[in-house]
């Protein structure tokens, strides 16, 4: 009995030997705050646009061709030019319609002295006619001579008006104003009126700029159309500044191949800076979304069940927010559910972000993890 006592006192102290000697449980671990970058969402009244790409076009075009046959013998323009309505450019030799005006001249002066001369033969038998004393068929001939006379005078006059005007068409001019292309003739060359093409005259200024839109979009541009003008945006994919213009044609019908409509601009480009035959990037503004709710590009993400950006609460903790975006504006990003003006966003950091999670905001300037890194 008294071996059995020792026995159960040395288990007990065994025991309480064994569990003052038993390790402490570790403290749980505590995820220190994740560094991130911030912006507030603000409100602006942003456009509604179409993004297409597209052509310019050259207002005017225009084939010069000589009005008369002829040997070119002076040209007065250097390839690529810049021409003004009236511009002289080409010279064909007068000289062959200098000869025919002057004959033309001879011929109308010729008429006119048989005219008069057939007028005071008229008039002198005018009064002897009421007194029989000439012949009705006298009085006929000469009344006939003065008619004669009068229409070849006419004729005459036509004639030399016509040699006049192909005298003209010896000097040709810019009929518009435009950019002169390279010269298709030479000095010394003979051409023909209507068939030889001598120069093609582009006007740049303003510019057309030809694209095409959906037929299902094309419905949202009838209705815009016919509220307001619609501003377009014309710019080269190498500048982002763009040239801007007014909406000024729609086609009449659905391309039945691509179920699409052609629409064109006009825009200024008093620079140059649109080239013809170019292609361009084009924005068609359709109207104003009124205090639209925008946060930076980098700020949404995408998981599985769909786009949401993390929101900084006062507490510093990150609320995982599902939106619904709009369309991009730049940097910026339009939010049409899931946010209210004012809410900070994460732009940076995303990944080391839990949704009730510690956040600690850093300056942009700081040492922040880029977009999409903890």
């Amino acid at each position: 009995m008294l071996r059995g006592n020792k026995t159960f006192q040395l288990a007990c102290i065994l025991g309480l030997l064994l569990t003052a000697c038993a390790k402490k449980d570790p403290p749980a671990f505590e995820r220190p705050p994740s560094p991130v970058t911030v912006a507030p969402a603000v409100s602006e009244d942003v456009p509604l646009y179409l993004d297409e790409v597209g052509h310019t076009v050259a207002r005017e075009i225009v084939s010069v061709q000589p009005q008369v046959s002829g040997m070119i013998t002076e040209i007065h323009f250097a390839d690529g030019a810049d021409l003004k309505k009236g511009d002289l450019l080409f010279t064909i030799d007068p000289r062959p319609f200098e000869a025919q005006l002057n004959v033309a001249q001879a011929n109308l002066a010729q008429s006119k002295a048989a005219l008069d001369f057939a007028k005071i033969q008229f008039a002198r038998v005018q009064d002897l006619i009421e007194s029989r004393a000439i012949a009705r068929q006298d009085y006929d001939t000469r009344k006939n001579a003065v008619d004669v006379g009068e229409a070849q005078v006419k004729q005459n006059e036509a004639a030399l008006e016509s040699a006049r005007l192909n005298l003209e068409y010896t000097s040709i001019h810019s009929p518009i104003d435009g950019r002169a292309g390279h010269r298709l003739v030479d000095n010394g060359n003979v051409v023909t009126p209507n068939t030889t093409t001598l120069l093609t005259i582009e006007r740049m200024d303003p510019i057309y700029a030809d694209f095409t839109v959906t037929e299902n979009d094309f419905s949202e541009v009838q209705r815009n159309e016919a509220k307001h003008a619609l501003r377009v945006e014309v710019r080269r994919p190498d500048e982002p500044k763009p040239e801007v213009g007014e909406l000024t044609f729609l086609d009449n019908s659905v391309q039945g191949s691509s179920g699409t409509v052609l629409l064109r601009a006009t825009v200024p480009n008093p620079s140059r800076r649109l080239w013809p035959g170019q292609f361009v990037n084009v924005r068609l503004v359709l109207a104003t979304l009124p205090k639209a709710v925008l946060v930076p590009a980098a700020a949404p993400q995408d998981s599985s069940k769909g786009l949401f950006v993390f929101v900084v609460k006062d507490d510093s903790t990150a609320e995982l927010r599902p939106v619904k975006l709009g369309q991009r504006q730049g940097e910026l990003v339009v939010v049409e559910q899931g946010l209210q003006p004012g809410e900070r966003v994460i732009m940076n950091g995303q990944l080391g972000v839990m949704p009730g999670g510690k956040v600690r905001v850093v300056t942009a300037t700081s040492t922040a993890p880029p977009a999409g890194q903890s």
